[in-house]
């Protein structure tokens, strides 16, 4: 095993066995949970580099394990669920899960999400420069080129573009992006962020109407890939 260390909390001994071979047979090294009291346990004895973290839990609802492992775990957590409503998304990741799958997922998909989840946790406290394609974003300097040339941003579309690209791969809530970027009561003006969005895309992406960067999670929020 040369790669990162994944706790799966879940269960489902299906979910936890196609986990386990699908994460093996792509390097990881794979701790299992099979309840939410036991994953915090295991967590807090070996702090793994992401969870894999199921909402249906035995003894405590998975929202609860999230919080907890919150007070004091950084790193990136992958909520998994049968359920798929925007409530439940919403709460996930406003409680501060990384990422959302809802079960059953493809193998490929969760495997690209795991890779951006820790590129993540390698990357968001040292970069200042940021490389995203055609894209490159400089935070000390707030400047942003795409293809090397010098695009004009506001300071508020450069705050908003900053705030997706440093989440890379994760999404990130309407009421997530309105707090960070206008502050506390600007929650449920999502209207006023797709007008910015929709600014944004027009001077960062080849092709508006086909994002390649700015990505919907439809009744969500926002993924920067």
């Amino acid at each position: 095993m040369n790669k990162a260390e994944i706790l799966v909390i879940d269960d489902e001994p299906q979910i936890r066995k196609l986990l386990e071979i699908t994460l093996e047979s792509n390097d990881y090294k794979v701790w299992q949970a099979t309840s939410g009291k036991e994953g915090i346990i295991m967590a807090a004895n070996h702090p793994p580099e992401l969870i894999l973290l199921d909402i249906g839990l035995p003894d405590k609802s998975g929202h609860d394990v999230l919080k907890e492992l919150r007070t004091w775990y950084a790193k990136s957590i992958i909520m998994l669920s049968v359920q798929n409503s925007e409530a439940d998304i919403v709460n996930a990741l406003d409680n501060g899960a990384t990422d959302y799958l809802s079960k059953p997922f493809r193998s490929a998909e969760l495997l690209a999400r795991i890779r951006s989840a820790i590129r993540r946790n390698q990357s968001q406290s040292t970069e200042s420069k940021l490389l995203c394609g055609d894209l490159e974003i400089d935070i000390p300097a707030r400047t942003v080129k795409k293809a090397g040339e010098l695009l004009k941003l506001t300071s508020t579309e450069f705050n908003l573009l900053a705030l997706l690209a440093i989440n890379e791969g994760r999404v990130l809530t309407h009421q997530y992006i309105l707090k960070q970027i206008w502050g506390m009561g600007s929650q449920s003006e999502t209207q006023y962020l797709r007008v910015f969005i929709r600014t944004l895309r027009k001077k960062i992406e080849t092709n508006p109407d086909i994002p390649e960067h700015i990505h919907t999670e439809s009744g969500v929020g926002y993924r920067f890939i």
